[in-house]
């Protein structure tokens, strides 16, 4: 698939992938003493992205001199195991428990009542029933989401790379990725791209996934998937050796080569300001009253072309669009502007 296209791309796109600053410290708000906190950090599975959110989370509340011990968990994809997770955190009696991705945010929302809950990660707390309104929080709840621009990124992908049929791999047990899929449809019928769906449970399907898709779509687009981003590396095996491009909303996972374009915010800057939300309790704000966090700011957003991905699949990217991005993977080494 050879495809050279024109350097005109939407504006509204080109903003997404602005990068500029670092990151900042969050001073405390509040006096928040002497006092040795316990913190509950769990995650839906492991993966780089979601560690990184975990790391953001630890980092902030270091730097603002909360003392504290950590009671990390991993639910290796299993509601279940977020359900009992979530009553070892509640018979502990945690100061904080954080929940990063759906999944396991629910488990702790249906579990705990008395105790602040913080979710990461979360695309669509909304319609996960996590909240009522992205304004304040819900009673012991509230947290950020990594909503993404996906209807932008559709229109990016087809305009970098002449794809007419896309595929999408997501999970069908997943909230997140269930609300993401309408988004996917929107982004295509806009687009004017056809659309090949792939369900999946597990990680363990993935690979599986991606071999039942390759032969039916020009290209394939990740949202924040987690059961499949925890599989990534199987994707980027079964497209790039069918020279098919890979169109990543996560950034962290494709630094390592192998997907075409990848843009979305960046993990470690999420764990960040799930970390402030988590100070900003510590300091005596009611969850219930603390706002829905998106991560809006150009800053927080990285943009990453694989040039090694295009080679092989034939893909010239335009020098404009390397210029916006602030990392480049090229001859198996990145580089980061």
């Amino acid at each position: 698939m050879k495809a050279t296209k024109s350097l005109a791309v939407f504006a509204s796109a080109l903003a997404l992938f602005a990068f500029a600053g670092c990151n900042k410290k969050t001073a405390a708000t509040g006096d928040i003493g002497e006092k040795t906190y316990k913190i509950g950090i769990a995650k839906i599975v492991q993966h780089v992205a979601l560690d990184s959110v975990e790391q953001g989370v630890i980092d902030v509340l270091k730097e603002n001199g909360v003392n504290a011990t950590y009671d990390l968990q991993n639910a290796n994809g299993d509601p279940n195991t977020a359900t009992q997770i979530a009553l070892k955190y509640k018979d502990e009696r945690v100061d904080v428990a954080v929940g990063i991705a759906t999944p396991v945010a629910l488990a702790m929302a249906n579990t705990i009542d008395d105790i602040p809950i913080v979710f990461g990660t979360v695309t669509d707390p909304l319609g996960a029933g996590l909240v009522t309104s992205l304004d304040h929080g819900e009673g012991n709840v509230t947290g950020m989401s990594d909503a993404i621009p996906t209807e932008q990124h559709i229109a990016l992908f087809k305009e970098l790379t002449g794809i007419k049929t896309l595929g999408y791999i997501y999970t069908s047990n997943e909230a997140n990725s269930v609300s993401s899929l309408e988004l996917v449809k929107k982004g295509c019928e806009q687009a004017g791209l056809n659309l090949v769906t792939q369900a999946i449970t597990n990680s363990s399907e993935v690979k599986q996934a991606a071999e039942a898709i390759i032969k039916r779509v020009d290209g394939l687009y990740l949202t924040t998937d987690n059961t499949v981003f925890s599989a990534l590396s199987a994707v980027k095996q079964v497209f790039g050796e069918a020279k098919k491009p890979v169109f990543s909303g996560d950034v962290t996972g494709a630094q390592d080569g192998g997907c075409l374009i990848a843009s979305g915010f960046n993990y470690y800057k999420a764990g960040r300001a799930t970390g402030e939300i988590v100070l900003k309790i510590l300091n005596g704000e009611k969850p219930g009253e603390i706002p829905v966090r998106f991560m809006t700011d150009p800053s927080d957003s990285d943009l990453l072309f694989d040039l090694d991905v295009a080679k092989n699949c034939g893909i010239t990217i335009p020098a404009s669009y390397i210029e916006k991005a602030n990392m480049i993977f090229e001859n198996g080494k990145l580089t980061k502007k």
